[in-house]
């Protein structure tokens, strides 16, 4: 047989359809309905709090809202993004994300190509002190008090340094590391690089999956925490937005206790949880498209092995 009969034959093994059978059809039907319910379940109450953002006191309290706004209003958007505070603590939300993010990256990246190194002496050791700290810690007091002594206090590195290293991120692209081609790196070391070249040339552009998807976790984690800066702050002036947005929330339900409150204080404390959640997501699903695609095969390829 020629070549150009092995690349005919091959050409149509690949336009040829694929029969499947009575079984294979069957599964995917079932595994659309499952994909379809999950899809439904997982965005069913986030559109309902966006409805319930919109919509009045009286339409809330009732029970009105489901998919659609009901009395539609933007008081409690015009409350919240008209104050100056807001906007100062959305910028320090933003900057706090970028800078605990970017030093948590260097951290573990480091860290993990570390530990990826397994004729690295005392590897074991230093393996076991992170797993011990994914378990144990120190306490709230300890922490407070170590954080106070340190400085820290009224600071962004109070909300940067205490987390800087997530255990699981780090395991992920330890594992990641471990799975690229050792030959690669012996090249690279043949050809003069130093360990920190072979790092910089050779294995982070053979990670940007994993890279993604730990920029990705690193962020949203950074993003949505608030406990550090409540513990560690005094200054509204150095709070993040979501601790901006619970002082209003506290602030908004205490008045609606009152007899005396007004229509407006009515108002904010019936939608004020929903205006929250919608303000403090917004940005993480816009950047969230652009790093989806990175996401699955970066945990995957980082969970090959262990």
């Amino acid at each position: 047989m020629s070549l150009s009969d092995v690349r005919q034959a091959r050409a149509k093994s690949r336009s040829a359809p694929v029969e499947t059978g009575r079984g294979y059809r069957v599964f995917q039907i079932i595994n659309a309905l499952i994909l379809t319910g999950v899809v439904i379940v997982t965005l069913y109450p986030f559109v309902n709090i966006v409805a319930q953002s919109f919509s009045s006191e009286s339409s809330i309290t009732s029970g009105h809202v489901n998919l659609l706004p009901r009395g539609f209003n933007l008081t409690t958007y015009k409350t919240v993004m008209s104050d100056s505070a807001f906007w100062e603590n959305y910028r320090n939300t933003v900057v706090y994300t970028v800078l605990a993010t970017g030093v948590s990256m260097v951290l573990t990246t480091c860290y993990a190509y570390v530990l990826s190194k397994k004729h690295l002496k005392g590897r074991k050791v230093l393996i076991a002190i992170a797993l011990f700290t994914m378990f144990f810690n120190g306490g709230l007091i300890p922490n407070y008090v170590l954080v106070s002594d340190l400085g820290l206090r009224n600071s962004v590195w109070a909300i940067v340094l205490p987390n800087a290293i997530s255990v699981f991120n780090l395991l992920v692209m330890k594992s990641f590391f471990e799975n690229l081609p050792a030959e690669l790196e012996e090249a690279a070391a043949v050809d003069g690089l130093s360990t920190y070249g072979i790092l910089g040339r050779i294995v982070l552009p053979l990670s940007k999956a994993v890279l993604a998807t730990m920029v990705l976790f690193y962020a949203v984690s950074f993003w949505n925490s608030w406990f550090s800066a409540f513990l560690y702050m005094d200054r509204s002036s150095l709070f993040p937005v979501t601790v901006y947005l619970r002082n209003l929330i506290a602030g908004a339900s205490g008045g609606a206790d009152q007899s005396a409150a007004s229509d407006t204080a009515l108002q904010i404390a019936s939608n004020i949880q929903a205006v929250t959640i919608v303000l403090t997501v917004l940005p993480i699903l816009v950047i969230y498209p652009f790093v989806q695609r990175y996401f699955v095969k970066g945990v995957m390829l980082g969970a090959v092995k262990g």
